[in-house]
């Protein structure tokens, strides 16, 4: 059965709603969440609750540190970030907010595990951003596939024949093959605040019975996302992010 792997929403719900039909629309029907389903954009009570309703229906939800930060202060987010997390505490509900202070730091089942930073130590927060962090993470995730989010950038990581891990920047649309002989950690992208200068929603695939993960990118009303910004009084620098995908 194919996956589908949504991380880094951020209160983002045209990218999120995109995402989610162009998932179903190639007949996916599991959905997993990799965390920072909040912060930066305008809907988080609209995000939140799309989420956990598929969470009820069995979805897999990890925490981010968006989402951590909700619940208390967190000193490592610069000044945009945390003016939209004040703003967005006033945004969503006690449930809300008990919701995500309930998710998991970390979720391993059969062949995958699903973190937001790495499953090294997944509550340091830490960026999987270079092959030894992957390797790190891939090691102590402890099953073939490893699938993360928080650093906004598509990439797979596949081990060499030496237990080395190789970076790869993936093609939008192209299915990678990726036995279950060998560990592969995939960064899904964000689906709510892209930074690699394209502003379409990203999110992965994955059939891990076949061995195959594809990477996908998803057009968006991302200007009417970042008018909401600005209408919500947020940072102008998280609505001009929204436009030019940087």
């Amino acid at each position: 059965m194919a996956i589908a792997l949504l991380a880094d929403i951020h209160s983002n719900l045209e990218a999120l709603e995109a995402c989610l039909a162009h998932a179903r629309s190639r007949g996916v029907e599991r959905f997993v969440f990799l965390g920072d389903l909040v912060g930066y954009g305008a809907d988080p009570a609209a995000v939140v609750e799309i989420v956990a309703g598929f969470a009820e229906r069995g979805a897999v939800v990890v925490k981010g540190n968006h989402d951590a930060a909700i619940a208390r202060r967190d000193g490592y987010l610069n000044e945009a970030a945390t003016a939209a997390i004040e703003w967005s505490r006033t945004a969503l509900s006690p449930g809300h907010r008990e919701f995500l202070e309930s998710l998991p730091l970390i979720v391993r089942e059969q062949d995958a595990c699903f973190v937001h930073g790495s499953a090294s130590m997944p509550e340091r927060w830490n960026y999987v951003d270079s092959a030894g962090a992957a390797e790190t993470c891939a090691q102590a995730a402890e099953r073939p596939y490893t699938f993360c989010g928080h650093v906004h950038d598509q990439v797979l990581y596949g081990e060499d024949a030496r237990g080395r891990m190789i970076r790869f920047v993936p093609r939008p649309g192209a299915t990678v093959p990726a036995s279950g002989r060998r560990k592969w950690l995939a960064l899904a992208g964000s689906v709510g605040q892209p930074r690699d200068g394209n502003p379409s929603a990203a999110y992965v695939t994955a059939d891990l019975p076949k061995g195959s993960i594809t990477f996908h990118r998803v057009p968006y009303d991302n200007l009417a996302a970042a008018a909401k910004i600005r209408a919500a009084g947020l940072p102008e620098a998280l609505a001009y992010r929204l436009e030019r995908g940087v």
